[in-house]
């Protein structure tokens, strides 16, 4: 839930900036590249934290080395965040992003189904999870659409 909540304030809170006369936070997408980036560098951050053990637990034992997955994922969603800062990287990086998290779902559905914990919680639940999972993906999918474009206001 942190992440969606870091990526749905960081946005409207940039956006607010941006309407106040920030000409740089002039254009959601920029707005909503700004918001991903902060989002992923706080998702990343667990791959390496006292979270890591549940991380490592929730990767489906079909796969092979889940410590080697996690760090792999980790350092792909700081360099997502970090190419997502450069207007020209941006929609590669935003594409990227998509896919990752494509690639990460069935992790998430394992942990549900296996009633594992992260953070000493429950994991979210499946249902509302694939529904946060969509808005990521509709959020990384309008970057790499919105920022090939013409800006947007």
């Amino acid at each position: 839930m942190a992440p969606l909540l870091v990526l749905s304030i960081s946005f409207a809170l940039l956006l607010i900036l941006g309407r106040l006369g920030v000409r740089h936070l002039a254009s959601w997408v920029t707005c909503l590249r700004y918001a991903l980036a902060a989002m992923f560098l706080l998702t990343a951050s667990a791959h390496w934290g006292s979270r890591r053990a549940e991380l490592v637990a929730m990767v489906p034992p079909a796969l092979p080395y889940p410590e080697l997955l996690v760090t792999v994922t980790g350092v792909l969603e700081i360099a997502g965040a970090a190419a997502l800062l450069v207007p020209r990287l941006a929609p590669w990086a935003a594409a990227g992003l998509t896919i990752l998290l494509v690639a990460m779902f069935p992790a998430n559905v394992h942990a549900a189904r296996a009633g594992l914990t992260l953070g000493g919680s429950p994991v979210t639940p499946l249902v509302p999870r694939t529904l946060i999972q969509i808005v990521f993906l509709a959020a990384t999918l309008a970057v790499a659409i919105g920022s090939r474009g013409p800006k947007r206001t």
